[in-house]
């Protein structure tokens, strides 16, 4: 295994933050994650749904296969706990892929097509920061949404990962090798 990287690192944080807000999101009834919503995917859980669906994209052409997906996003949205279940998993796949893959399998190029037409090119390690960012970029929709609901949650900074979480993490995976 190489060594803990950059991409392991955010991967991680997706995985912890992603999961912060979803236990979060998890105080609302399910009524109440999918009603509608002045927002771009039109509620709490079609904004999950959202980045699992990119997520699903980019596993794809990390494989060589083909989605079925033809835009960002479903016609419908799935059930919240649905999504939550599956978004951890799609992120914890992705933390097991930056963790095992080695520096020069993290710079190979990656030719895909995008849904919205073109082709794409971008290494797997530019494909796994993106969804990290993109992650980032959507739990922010989702903290909006959230706010007026009065949800208590806690925070999902990368700040507080690198304080709280991450160290232990890295002593861990350094000690045993997992």
């Amino acid at each position: 295994m190489p060594d803990l990287s950059l991409t392991h690192r955010m991967s991680a944080y997706t995985a912890w933050a992603d999961d912060v807000m979803l236990k979060t999101a998890q105080q609302l009834s399910e009524a109440e994650l999918s009603a509608p919503r002045d927002a771009l995917f039109k509620s709490i859980a079609g904004t999950f749904d959202h980045t699992l669906v990119v997520a699903e994209m980019f596993k794809a052409h990390l494989l060589g296969n083909n989605h079925s997906h033809t835009a960002r996003h479903r016609p419908e949205a799935l059930p919240f706990s649905e999504v939550a279940q599956r978004l951890r998993s799609m992120n914890d796949y992705y933390v097991s892929l930056a963790r095992e893959w080695t520096n020069a399998e993290l710079a190979e190029v990656i030719t895909f097509q995008f849904v919205g037409g073109g082709e794409g090119q971008m290494t797997r390690e530019d494909i796994l920061l993106h969804l990290a960012n993109h992650a980032t970029y959507h739990r922010g929709f989702v903290s909006t949404l959230l706010f007026p609901l009065k949800t208590k949650g806690s925070a999902s900074d990368l700040t507080v990962f690198l304080r709280d979480v991450w160290p232990d993490m890295a002593a861990k995976i350094k000690e045993t090798g997992q």
